[in-house]
């Protein structure tokens, strides 16, 4: 089992940046996919981004391609992700999440239900 915790949200004008992290506790962090996901209010949550266990790959929502990068460290048990140009549309609960999946199955996920352990969120909110 993991126990992840967010941190880093906060208030930021639009065209600004933050950068939220995910600190992972209990077993071995590498043996985890992560994924950041993310819901407004009154929306469903969605995928924002996903890493693969070592890092080689990684995939992202189209409205946040070429503005948001996920990255991870595992000797820091920690995975990040670095948002910029922030539009006011960005303003949701972020949440981090763990795929405990062989790596054989997927390098990484879109879908929510496959992952198995979540963060319990960081606000971010973003002024025009």
């Amino acid at each position: 089992q993991v126990q992840l915790v967010e941190s880093g949200g906060g208030l930021v004008q639009a065209g600004g940046s933050l950068r939220l992290s995910c600190a992972a506790s209990g077993r071995t962090f590498s043996r985890y996919a992560m994924g950041w996901f993310r819901q407004a209010p009154g929306k469903e949550r969605e995928f924002v981004a996903a890493i693969s266990r070592r890092g080689g790959s990684t995939d992202y929502a189209d409205s946040v391609k070429g503005r948001f990068t996920i990255s991870r460290d595992n000797a820091k048990n920690t995975v990040y992700l670095q948002m910029n140009s922030l539009k006011p549309e960005d303003t949701a609960v972020y949440y981090c999440a763990a795929d405990e999946r062989p790596a054989w199955v997927a390098a990484t996920t879109k879908t929510e239900n496959e992952y198995d352990y979540w963060g319990q969120g960081t606000q971010v909110t973003v002024s025009s």
